[in-house]
């Protein structure tokens, strides 16, 4: 593959889920749709791995995962899901089994780094 194919390549999925400019000779519009469809399909993993948090938040949840998440990088559904979760806690927003779900799994999975930054427990790094 040559560099530019590569280069090219990079700027769409860019675009596409980490909230990149649209690279030149593609349409805005398609792009767009085609983001909205990402950020569905995200969600719908997403309520795989938190099923109480996608329940709690019913119809509304590819909406407050689009919310979210638009323009964000994945990091897995279980990492986006976790960061949707504590955004919804920081706005007190968070429903009671949500909540539940989520200071279980912060306990069971995840450990801070230094800082903002966290990691699976029992991973090394």
């Amino acid at each position: 593959m040559n560099d530019a194919f590569a280069a090219a390549q990079a700027a769409l999925v860019d675009s596409l889920v980490a909230g990149a400019a649209v690279p030149a000779g593609f349409d805005d519009v398609r792009l767009a749709t085609v983001r909205r469809a990402l950020l569905r399909k995200r969600s719908g993993e997403i309520a795989r791995t938190w099923p109480l948090l996608a329940a709690a938040h019913g119809h509304d949840w590819s909406a407050i995962v689009a919310a979210h998440l638009d323009g964000v990088a994945p990091k897995g559904s279980l990492r986006d899901g976790w960061d949707v979760a504590r955004a919804l806690r920081a706005a007190g927003t968070l429903p009671s089994p949500a909540a539940e779900e989520r200071a279980s799994r912060e306990a069971a999975l995840f450990v801070y780094v230094g800082g903002r930054t966290l990691r699976l427990r029992g991973l090394a790094g």
